[in-house]
């Protein structure tokens, strides 16, 4: 039986069984797709990265992503996780280009090991759909959403993977959120993003800027604990609509994780782009075997 090669890293943390853990295949080549999301549900993990050789003379390497369940043309913290293996494998500090189904994006590493990755250009846009719907497929008080959001509406943002973004009141609140998955899911459905992020202000580190929940049942993800994607759509959608007195700070700091026993603290930076950083810590190093591809015969009964 032919084996691969297999990782686990916790992503935006410097913990062990803290921060997302994301799956890793280092040497993705000669893997189909169908072989690639068996592994991935085999890993079950929110993402499990796969990296090959990339076709793009301009790219240092080709990346894959895959829920246990679909494909994603990209993800923050399984990115981060690939990195941060790189770099205990020797990577040098610098940047490296990387080809992903968004096209290619720059990613800087740091001598420290911190992972810096460029996201697409973002597109933020109000949504018409009412705060008791919202309030009622995550579990929460519409009063909690509407108090939140005098100046910084219900939005679909994205600077890669598109998300709603759904400010609410205090932390008290977005801990009480109980999603009911398949309003969720229909809710995302219908705006066509892959998951529903909700935050507040109200963080529990001084030097935090927000704490955020990621509820995506519709790609096989209840909820994510640490979101580098979402996180970046966020910082985005704080910029569009004016989020902070002042200009936005020069970093963001994002909590999540902490509801689901996986803290993590992902950091944001917008400048000319979008830049979401942070660490990772390999959990796992083993060898998994190779599905066999998959039989595309029609059986007759």
């Amino acid at each position: 039986m032919d084996t691969t090669r297999i990782l686990q890293i916790d992503a935006f943390t410097d913990e062990p069984l803290a921060g997302n853990p994301a799956g890793l295949v280092p040497d993705a080549d000669g893997l189909t797709a169908d072989q690639m999301q068996a592994i991935a549900a085999e890993m079950a993990v929110s993402e499990t990265a796969f990296v090959s050789a990339s076709d793009d003379p301009d790219a240092d390497r080709r990346i894959r992503y895959f829920t246990p369940t679909q494909e994603v043309d990209l993800c923050g913290h399984a990115t981060i996780a690939t990195f941060a293996h790189l770099h205990d494998e020797g990577l040098e500090s610098g940047t490296t280009t990387l080809e992903t189904n968004v096209g290619p994006l720059e990613i800087e590493l740091e001598g420290d090991g911190t992972v810096w990755m460029t996201q697409d250009a973002p597109q933020v846009r109000e949504v018409d759909i009412g705060y008791d719907r919202v309030a009622d497929a995550l579990g929460v008080e519409q009063a909690a959403l509407e108090g939140a959001s005098d100046d910084i509406p219900l939005a679909r943002a994205s600077t890669g993977v598109p998300y709603l973004i759904v400010p609410i009141t205090y932390l008290s609140d977005l801990g009480d959120a109980t999603p009911d998955m398949a309003a969720v899911e229909a809710l995302t459905d219908e705006l066509d993003v892959l998951g529903v992020y909700l935050f507040t202000f109200d963080a529990l580190a001084a030097d935090s800027t927000l704490h955020g929940r990621l509820f995506a049942p519709g790609a096989g993800i209840p909820e994510d604990p640490v979101t580098g994607t979402a996180s970046g759509a966020v910082a985005a959608y704080l910029d569009r609509f004016g989020a902070f007195d002042n200009d936005l700070p020069d970093e963001l700091r994002l909590e999540q994780g902490h509801y689901v026993d996986r803290p993590g603290l992902v950091r944001v930076r917008l400048e000319d782009e979008v830049r979401v950083g942070g660490r990772g810590v390999t959990v796992l190093d083993g060898s998994l075997v190779i599905p066999e591809e998959e039989d595309d015969e029609i059986l007759e009964a």
